[in-house]
């Protein structure tokens, strides 16, 4: 690849420009790894980083590039390429965004200017690996086309242990982004009716999910039918987000819209995205069930799922016992279409019937041209 004898040059992108590093860039550098639960980086190691680490980095076939204020010249962040393969004409691209920069776009930029720069001198892949937990960096992934193509367990290691990495990838070939999602965010981050509002799970729900989750009825109806532990709920709140950007589930929070308090939860579970077809499932905290809240919440999300999220069936399943459930699922347009013996687990190794509920979008768009002909 003869990108390696090539010298190194600025790049000029969208707001950001990448160039070396700088003597100049060490306090900024030291003040921008200067971050809550990472071990303490000194000025030693900024300095150290630009007079022996960046230029490794180059010396290896790779890259190391500040970002840069454009007008300024102020470091924001640093991106590069890394890990040759010299036989797979492979590399892997990471980036990290000072807190004073963030939010502006910089990293996606400055990837996207970086891969553009990586092809050009011969790479024909560049992975991205991202904390399971990272959904900001995630989305910078989506951003600049890369494609997800699974998650690394425990490849990551950091102060705290090891954690799960999502691999991702772009090929020489790829556009650069954004890469397609099968479940987009929320119109305005939620969904309301002005009686309920959904919102997505967030790291901070963890006390409440687990309460609800940990409730005898809600955990005997859950997959698999047992309480999960504080630590297991902790972790999934703070994937969540993750789930949605990789169009596997989104779950949702049902809050009172009137004061926002959590009252139960909804989600929506993508089975089979060549069939455009999804699961839904809900819960509710005792307090506030009988008030037709999951009727609410269920109609929301389905026409949310159908008119932005392209999905063509929505299937649901309730016990034969469960009437209530049965009664929301009829009231939100859902019809019954069959009864499978024995479909899920039970408790103590059992098997549970499952009444089968399904709508289909034509259904959800006859429901709302009927509502429009109401006066």
């Amino acid at each position: 690849m003869g990108w390696r004898a090539r010298p190194v040059i600025v790049i000029h992108a969208d707001h950001v420009r990448l160039r070396p590093f700088h003597d100049r860039d060490i306090d900024d550098l030291a003040a921008g790894y200067a971050e809550p639960n990472a071990r303490t980086y000194t000025r030693d190691d900024a300095a150290h980083w630009i007079t022996h680490g960046a230029p490794s980095a180059w010396a290896a076939g790779g890259a190391a590039y500040a970002i840069a204020d454009p007008a300024t010249d102020r470091l924001l962040g640093g991106v590069g390429v890394s890990r040759i393969v010299p036989e797979r004409s492979q590399g892997e691209i990471g980036y990290w965004v000072a807190q004073w920069a963030r939010r502006r776009g910089v990293a996606t930029s400055a990837a996207r200017a970086l891969a553009a720069w990586a092809f050009d001198r011969g790479f024909s892949r560049l992975e991205l690996l991202t904390d399971l937990a990272n959904a900001p960096s995630q989305r910078v992934a989506l951003a600049t086309g890369f494609q997800r193509e699974g998650v690394r367990r425990s490849g990551g290691q950091g102060l705290n242990g090891r954690y799960d990495l999502v691999v991702w990838a772009r090929l020489a070939g790829d556009a650069p982004g954004p890469t397609r999602r099968l479940l987009p965010d929320l119109p305005g981050g939620a969904l309301t009716d002005g009686a309920v509002t959904l919102r997505p799970v967030w790291p901070g729900d963890a006390a409440f999910l687990h309460a609800l989750l940990s409730l005898p009825d809600v955990a005997g109806t859950s997959l698999p039918p047992i309480v999960p532990d504080r630590e297991e709920v902790e972790l999934r709140c703070a994937r969540a987000e993750g789930w949605w950007l990789a169009g596997e589930r989104a779950d949702l929070v049902i809050a009172d819209a009137a004061t926002g308090t959590p009252v139960g939860t909804i989600g929506l579970y993508y089975e089979d995205p060549r069939t455009a077809t999804a699961g839904i499932g809900y819960a509710m905290l005792p307090a506030w069930r009988g008030r037709g809240m999951p009727t609410r919440a269920v109609q929301l999300l389905s026409r949310w799922a159908v008119t932005q999220a392209g999905i063509g069936r929505l299937t649901a399943g309730t016990l034969p016992g469960n009437a209530a459930s049965q009664r929301v699922l009829e009231k939100a347009g859902f019809r019954r279409e069959g009864y499978l013996r024995g479909r899920l687990p039970g408790l103590s190794g059992t098997r549970v019937d499952d009444v089968i509920y399904g709508l289909l979008a034509a259904d959800v768009a006859r429901d709302q041209a009927d509502r429009a002909m109401i006066p």
